[in-house]
């Protein structure tokens, strides 16, 4: 991220960034008959990075058109919250639950000795049994057909930036640094064997 920052501002630090955010209470826009006309030197193909003074010159006079409107306006009620009181829940919906997802949780999970078949994590809520050949994709509830991961490493090996090769070892996809400029823990984890299930009826 550290990388990304210097790459957008062009510069670069010895000391890490501290990254926040604003936010806007009451956000109000002007009618388009008060809108502030651009400034001279504010070119249209410029989209980030151009500020003002407003204590004189063009920010100066900016900021006294926007005070002169301001006025104008009628006042706004002062907010004591953040946000309204609403609805915690959305209209109830219709599901298809997945006839058979206990039994495969159970039955790959117990094939794999209740550990991930790369990190041998043993943390249960943590791991889940995934579907080599998708569910959606007529993929059966077979153990065969299953593997047990931490789910961290289902969501990469459903979304395609890890893989299972055929000599059963972890890949790991160099998208992942492409797309996030990250994923150190998981090369770490490239090329390593997978811990196989101790019969050998449900290898993948």
């Amino acid at each position: 991220m550290k990388c990304l920052i210097e790459r957008r501002r062009r510069e670069s630090s010895a000391v890490d960034y501290q990254i926040g955010c604003i936010l806007f209470e009451q956000p109000f826009f002007f009618r388009r008959e008060d809108w502030v006309p651009a400034p001279e030197d504010l070119h249209p193909n410029i989209v980030q990075g151009k500020t003002y003074d407003l204590t004189y010159g063009i920010g100066k006079r900016l900021w006294e058109q926007i005070e002169i409107r301001l006025q104008a306006m009628p006042q706004l009620p002062p907010t004591k919250e953040v946000a309204e009181e609403r609805p915690k829940y959305g209209a109830p919906i219709t599901v298809l639950p997945r006839l058979g997802q206990g039994s495969f949780r159970i039955m790959v999970t117990d094939a794999y000795q209740r550990r991930c078949a790369i990190t041998r994590e043993r943390t249960l809520p943590a791991l889940e049994a995934s579907h080599i050949k998708p569910f959606s994709e007529s993929g059966p509830h077979k153990v065969s057909n299953g593997i047990l991961f931490r789910s961290d490493i289902h969501r990469l090996f459903d979304t395609g930036y890890v893989t299972i090769t055929p000599d059963y070892r972890f890949e790991v996809s160099r998208r992942i640094r492409e797309d996030y400029e990250n994923g150190r823990d998981y090369y770490s984890l490239h090329g390593r064997s997978i811990q196989l299930p101790p019969q050998k009826e449900f290898y993948p």
